[in-house]
């Protein structure tokens, strides 16, 4: 019986690097407030936010992170060629097809490898970071460029006192590889189908195209609702991972939770 070979990666993965990129544009509160009932002091009391970036007509979730993942890359004072697989985690890559990960790949010089994008929302990063992760674990790839990209200005409706002052523009990356300690501990997965009016785009594409004189598309998003069952499941989760990596909460130095608004993120530290 002919055997299929078995590949074998490292044990020990962690980040090599982190890189960034930010628009130029600063967005104020006070401008949020120019269409929306609402004051500076409001909008910062709830969410701590004072100011967001907006990314430029000609910037998209791909040009974000082909910058964001060229600073990673010189980060970890590699090349591109150095790189074995791009994962891009966004849901503002306004393309259906091709993905953004290998336009990335392409523009940072490193054509022809695996490249695929992610998009579940705001757990994006996350799922990447364990994907690749697990390739390096696996062998299947020695280092892996992940990024995160959103280009959320024009998908939010600027006059939806919901959420108009949270969304915003931006990419960060970080490479993953081979470290000497074990930087990155087992990933809980997890979604909840139940819950899929709490953040969503309300019109689709096909949708619109056949009624282009009718609403366009925007994101809403039913903030208490997000914010109850965050509190409860952020809680959970955490709980799990400290289970799986075997680390007991009492050695935890520093907790980076996702940051919606100051108010989850001083919230999550108690449960």
């Amino acid at each position: 019986m002919t055997k299929i070979a078995e590949t074998s990666g490292v044990r020990k993965v962690g980040l090599l690097s982190i890189g960034a990129y930010r628009p130029e544009r600063v967005v104020t509160n006070d401008e949020i407030c120019e269409n929306i009932e609402s004051s500076d002091e409001w909008i910062y009391t709830r969410t701590g936010i004072k100011t967001r970036r907006f990314a430029a007509d000609d910037e998209s979730a791909a040009s974000m992170a082909i910058e964001a993942g060229r600073r990673a890359v010189a980060n970890a004072l590699l090349a591109a060629t150095d790189i074995d697989a791009v994962i891009v985690a966004t849901n503002t890559h306004f393309l259906q097809t091709p993905p953004a990960a290998p336009m990335v790949a392409t523009a940072l010089g490193a054509n022809g490898i695996p490249g695929f994008d992610i998009n579940v929302g705001c757990a994006g990063f996350g799922y990447a970071l364990g994907v690749a992760a697990d390739m390096v674990r696996g062998g299947s790839a020695g280092k892996v460029l992940v990024i995160g990209s959103e280009k959320l200005s024009p998908t939010i409706d600027m006059h939806d006192r919901g959420n108009c002052f949270i969304f915003a523009d931006g990419a960060g990356a970080v490479v993953v590889g081979e470290t000497p300690d074990q930087g990155i501990g087992p990933t809980v997965w997890g979604s909840d189908g139940e819950q899929t009016n709490a953040v969503r785009q309300d019109i689709d594409w096909i949708a619109h195209a056949e009624n282009p004189t009718g609403p366009r598309p925007f994101l809403r998003m039913e903030g208490t609702a997000v914010f109850r069952w965050a509190a409860f499941e952020v809680g959970k989760a955490g709980a799990r991972a400290l289970e799986a990596a075997k680390v007991p909460p009492g050695k935890v130095k520093v907790f980076v939770p996702h940051q919606p608004t100051a108010e989850s993120t001083n919230c999550w530290p108690r449960i």
